[in-house]
C-alpha cells in the first residue's frame, strides 16, 4: 500500500504501457445505485421553478432574493438536480447539473438551515434527493435557530465505491475532481439568487462527518462508506461568512431519522482507495485566502444562467471543425483566475494551479502550445524547472498568456489524453499543472483533495462558459501524467509538479440514437 499520498499518486499514473490498476470488466449487476436514500427521513418535495426567469449568465443577480422554499429549490435544482433523461436501446440514464467523472456521482449534498415555512418548524439538517428534487429530513434540533443569521450550511460528501466500480485504484482522485466542480455547482446557483456560496477551510474531517450524521451508523452500508468533503456557508445577502461555533453547534442534541439505502449488492474492495482516504483526512483546519471576486467581462451577448446549467453538457466527440473566436477564448481563461466571479473565489485556499494549453482552432490565435499563469509564484518556479521554449507573450487583455511553441498539437493533445481524439477535435484543450510538492509540504497530505479541487472548479468555469458561448466543453480524467511533463521539460522523476486534469473544448457531434427526455415529469413544473 502506498506509504504517503505522493506514492498514491505515482501508483496511480496512466501510462502509455500500463494504465493505473482497475477492474478487469465492470460488472453491471454490482452497478452502484446513484441516489442516496434515507428510508424513514420524512421527504419534503421543493418547489421546481423551471420557467422562472435568470439572471444574464454569470450572474449575479441584481439583488440578493429571500430565503424560502421556493429559492432553495432553484439554489438546489441548479446545483445538483437533474437535467435531462437520455435513452437509447432501452437504456434510460440521467444527466445532472453537476458533472461527474463517468456520470457516476460520488457526491452527495446537504444542508443545515434553520427553521423555514414550508419546511420545518426547527432547524434541522437535510440530505438532497436529486431525482425526487425534494429534502430528507435527516436530524431536527429542537429550537427553531441553530445557525448564525443570514445564511445556511451546504455540506458535500463523497461515496468513493460509486467511482471504484468503474475506475479502480484511480477513483480518489476523481471523487476529489468532482467535488470541485460541486464547489463550482454550488457558487453558481448561489449567485443565480444572488447569495454567496464560500467553503469554510477550518472543520476538520470529523467535524463535518458528526455535522453531516456521517459517522453513524445509520449513514452508509459496508462497502459503502461516505467520506466528509467540504462544508460551505451559503450566504443569502451576498456576503462574507460569519464566524462559525462549530462545538457549539455539534453540542446540540439532534432528533435522528432515516437509514441509508443499499447502493450495491456485492463489492471489489480497492484498499488502495481506502489507503488514500485516510492519508488525507483534514485533522486541522487550514488557513484562509478570500479573495475580491472579479467580474470576467466579455462583449459577447450571454443567455440566461438557468439556460447555461441546464444546458451544459459533456461532449463525447468533438467536430474538428468549428473556429473559436478569440474573445471567447479569453472569456474563458479569464473565468478560470482565481479572482473570476462567481465561481473561483469560492475555493477559499491559495491557487496553486497554472494551465498548459494546446491551441488548436481560435480565431486570430496560431496554433501552438502555450502557458496560462494563474498563480505568479508557482508559475515562475515551474517556468524555471520547465525546458527551453519561446516565451512569446500574447496580447489578450487581461491575461498573463505565453506562445511557448507554435505549430500543430493536436497529436500531442490526443496521445497525452489516453489517445483520446476528443483532446485534439476541440478547438484547446488544457492541462492542470499544480505546484504539487511545496503545497503538500506546507498544507499537509490534505492539499492532495484541495489541489483536485482547484480543479475541478476550473473545468467547472470551462464547462459553463464554453456553454454561455455556444461551445461544450469535457473534462477528461485518463491523461499520461508524466508524458505531459516530459512534453514540457520536466524529468520524469520530477516531483515538484503534477499534472491533475484534463479539459477540452470545442464543437460537440451529437448523437443523433440518443433520446432526450425532460429532467422532471411535466406534473412538477411550476410547484
Amino acid at each position: 500500500m502506498p506509504e504517503d499520498i505522493a506514492a498514491y499518486h505515482w501508483r496511480t499514473k496512466h501510462r502509455p504501457t500500463r494504465y493505473a490498476l482497475g477492474p478487469a470488466f465492470l460488472d453491471w449487476t454490482s452497478q452502484p445505485s446513484p441516489y442516496r436514500r434515507f428510508e424513514g427521513a420524512p421527504l419534503t418535495e421543493l418547489p421546481l421553478l423551471l420557467d422562472r426567469p435568470t439572471p444574464a449568465f454569470p450572474g449575479p443577480a441584481p439583488a440578493p432574493a429571500a430565503l424560502s422554499t421556493e429559492t432553495l429549490g432553484l439554489f438546489f435544482e441548479l446545483g445538483f438536480g437533474l437535467a435531462a433523461w437520455k435513452s437509447v436501446d432501452g437504456a434510460t440514464w440521467a444527466l445532472r447539473n453537476n458533472p461527474s467523472s463517468g456520470n457516476l456521482h460520488p457526491t452527495e449534498a446537504y444542508a443545515i438551515l434553520d427553521a423555514l415555512a414550508g419546511l420545518n418548524d426547527t432547524a434541522a439538517l437535510y440530505h438532497y434527493a436529486p431525482q425526487e428534487h425534494g429534502l430528507e429530513r435527516r436530524a431536527t434540533f429542537a429550537q427553531p435557530q441553530a445557525l448564525p443569521k443570514g445564511g445556511f450550511l451546504l455540506g458535500l460528501s463523497a461515496v468513493p465505491w460509486r467511482e471504484a466500480w468503474k475506475y479502480g485504484e484511480r477513483a480518489f482522485r476523481y471523487c476529489q475532481l468532482d467535488a470541485g466542480h460541486a464547489i463550482g455547482c454550488a457558487a453558481m446557483a448561489a449567485a443565480t439568487l444572488g447569495w454567496r456560496a464560500s467553503l469554510l477551510t477550518e472543520p476538520t474531517d470529523a467535524e463535518v462527518a458528526a455535522l453531516l450524521g456521517l459517522d453513524r451508523p445509520d449513514a452508509w452500508r459496508r462497502w459503502e462508506v461516505e467520506h466528509p468533503d467540504a462544508l460551505l456557508w451559503i450566504d443569502v445577502a451576498g456576503g462574507e461568512p460569519p464566524p462559525l461555533d462549530l462545538a457549539a453547534l455539534l453540542a446540540l442534541p439532534r432528533d435522528w431519522r432515516g437509514e441509508a439505502n443499499r447502493l450495491s449488492e456485492d463489492h471489489d474492495p480497492w484498499p488502495a482507495v481506502d489507503r488514500a482516504l485516510a492519508l488525507t483526512r483534514k485533522a486541522q483546519g487550514a488557513s484562509t485566502s478570500r479573495l475580491t471576486p472579479r467580474p470576467v467581462q466579455t462583449t459577447a451577448s450571454l443567455p440566461q444562467t438557468g439556460a447555461v446549467v441546464r444546458g451544459r453538457r459533456s461532449a463525447q466527440r468533438m467536430d474538428g471543425k468549428i473556429v473559436a473566436p478569440l474573445e471567447s477564448l479569453r472569456a474563458m481563461l479569464a473565468a478560470t483566475l482565481p479572482d473570476a466571479a462567481p465561481l473561483l473565489p469560492a475555493l477559499s485556499f491559495p491557487p496553486r494551479i497554472n494551465l498548459l494549453l494546446f491551441v488548436h482552432r481560435v480565431e486570430g490565435l496560431a496554433p501552438g502550445l502555450y502557458f496560462l499563469e494563474r498563480d505568479a509564484d508557482s508559475a515562475a518556479r515551474l517556468r524555471a524547472a520547465m525546458g527551453e521554449f519561446d516565451w512569446t507573450p500574447s496580447e489578450l487583455a487581461g491575461l498573463r498568456l505565453w506562445r511557448l511553441k507554435s505549430g500543430a498539437v493536436e497529436r500531442e493533445a490526443s496521445l497525452y489524453s489516453c489517445q483520446q481524439a476528443i483532446a485534439g477535435k476541440g478547438c484547446f484543450a488544457v492541462s492542470m499543472i499544480s505546484d504539487f510538492e511545496r503545497t503538500i509540504g506546507e498544507e499537509g497530505a490534505f492539499a492532495y483533495r484541495r489541489l483536485h479541487w482547484e480543479a475541478g472548479l476550473i473545468g467547472q468555469a470551462l464547462y459553463l462558459w464554453a456553454t454561455a458561448l455556444g461551445l461544450t466543453g469535457t473534462g477528461i480524467g485518463c491523461f499520461f501524467d508524466d508524458q505531459i511533463h516530459g512534453l514540457i521539460g520536466l524529468a520524469p522523476e520530477e516531483q515538484q509538479f503534477q499534472t491533475v486534469y484534463h479539459f477540452t473544448v470545442g464543437g460537440a457531434v451529437e448523437d443523433a440514437r440518443l433520446l432526450t427526455l425532460p429532467a422532471y415529469p411535466d406534473s412538477r413544473r411550476g410547484r
